[in-house]
């Protein structure tokens, strides 16, 4: 498990089983392969740790966020594969759904749980369950209902985040400002975006409530930090918000409704639904809808730097043992991308500020006092024996299709 750790945030250029076998120097990947697969060990221990040690890293008071990526995939057998519509490539595609959190503080953030989605297709087919050892237990449930278990038990273990905020998927499919009532305790408040048609309290549509906002409602509001700074007017990313106050709930608490509006392209505006303390300021709020795409910045790290979606397992388990080693993988990079200071003026010679530390940079300095495992043999006759370990299973691979597809069809010729 080091080894794998280690591998998945060294520099190889696949985070494979294969790849990261033989950067550690093993004779085989049947190590890897027996750790993801068949070795006896189980992920939520270690995901409750890695949680706990995101929130003890980003400190109190963040916000959780709910969100869904794909995992494109080959062929039919993979645990929950199938043909759906991924945000991924943006189409119809096969592949893997999983349901994740991220916890976002102004130090950084990082992925703290995960689910993946089984669809009423796997679910009915027990037998196809059992041979990717998918649990009999395991029924189906929506993405929604994953959501809400994950929320729960991360507020159940003591995650200290303070706000939640989801996309227009989970906002739609809770039909309230989350969070759920059985959340609300533990919960400073939360908002989700829902579509434009999405009707409140039975007879409006939201697009339509806002549209007869008078002008002077709206505000110009930062709603966070982007790739080069504040999301701020200055920088030409402003955005646009306002908000309308449609149902009360005294003496606390407030359902609020806001928009958010480009201010390059008026015409694009995104709808949320917000439930909050009554003294918050609408400022906080455009924090909060704004903090939801820190999640999908953990997405493209985790898989750029941390190979998150480069694995080669088939089986239920598999998909949690590596997706936790990932999510463990990518943890510390992040807290070390947001130390809490920008950078100290005179680092460069033309006297700027130092941009902070990105993913890739962390990356490249782990590895280096982190030299890679040595072999039993010199780097020569390791790397000879690996490409002839890979060919001879390339060729096995290729003999097994032939065989396969000449049993499906019957010979052209006959002697």
């Amino acid at each position: 498990m080091r080894d794998y750790v280690r591998g998945l945030l060294g520099q190889t250029t696949r985070k494979n089983g294969w790849q990261l076998a033989e950067w550690a120097g093993h004779r085989t990947p049947d190590g890897f392969q027996r750790l993801l697969n068949s070795s006896v060990w189980d992920t939520a221990p270690l995901r409750n740790d890695v949680r706990a040690y995101v929130a003890e890293q980003l400190g109190p008071d963040g916000v959780l966020i709910i969100d869904d990526t794909g995992f494109i995939k080959k062929g039919t057998t993979s645990a929950r594969v199938g043909r759906q519509y991924t945000g991924t490539s943006g189409k119809i595609d096969n592949c893997q759904i999983g349901v994740f959190a991220a916890y976002a503080t102004r130090s950084g953030r990082a992925l703290v749980d995960r689910e993946l989605y089984l669809p009423k297709a796997w679910t009915s087919d027990r037998d196809r369950c059992r041979a990717a050892k998918i649990p009999d237990e395991r029924g189906f449930a929506t993405k929604g209902e994953l959501a809400r278990n994950i929320v729960r038990r991360c507020l159940a273990t003591g995650l200290p985040a303070t706000w939640l905020t989801a996309d227009e998927a989970y906002g739609q499919d809770w039909q309230r400002p989350p969070p759920a009532r059985a959340t609300r305790r533990r919960l400073c408040g939360g908002g989700a975006q829902v579509a434009a048609d999405h009707v409140l309290t039975g007879i409006w549509r939201i697009d339509e409530l806002i549209d007869e906002a008078p002008g002077d409602a709206w505000q110009r509001l930062s709603c966070g930090d982007g790739a080069k700074g504040s999301a701020d007017l200055r920088l030409g990313r402003g955005q646009a918000a306002a908000n309308l106050i449609f149902h009360p709930d005294p003496p606390t608490r407030h359902r609020w409704v806001m928009a958010r509006r480009s201010l390059s392209n008026p015409e694009e505006v995104a709808y949320y639904l917000a439930y909050a303390p009554a003294g918050v300021e609408i400022a906080e709020l455009a924090q909060v809808a704004g903090s939801r795409w820190a999640i999908e910045e953990c997405f493209q790290a985790a898989k750029n730097e941390c190979g998150l979606d480069e694995y080669e397992v088939r089986r239920y388990p598999g998909w949690y043992r590596h997706i936790t080693l990932a999510m463990l993988a990518h943890a510390p990079p992040h807290r070390a991308r947001h130390p809490g200071r920008r950078g100290r003026k005179g680092g460069c010679r033309n006297g700027s500020a130092l941009v902070p530390l990105t993913v890739a940079e962390i990356r490249r300095l782990l590895d280096t006092p982190l030299p890679r495992p040595r072999a039993d043999h010199d780097p020569i006759t390791h790397a000879l024996k690996w490409s002839a370990w890979r060919r001879r299973r390339q060729a096995v691979a290729r003999r097994c299709h032939y065989r396969k597809r000449s049993s499906r069809h019957e010979p052209l010729l006959e002697y």
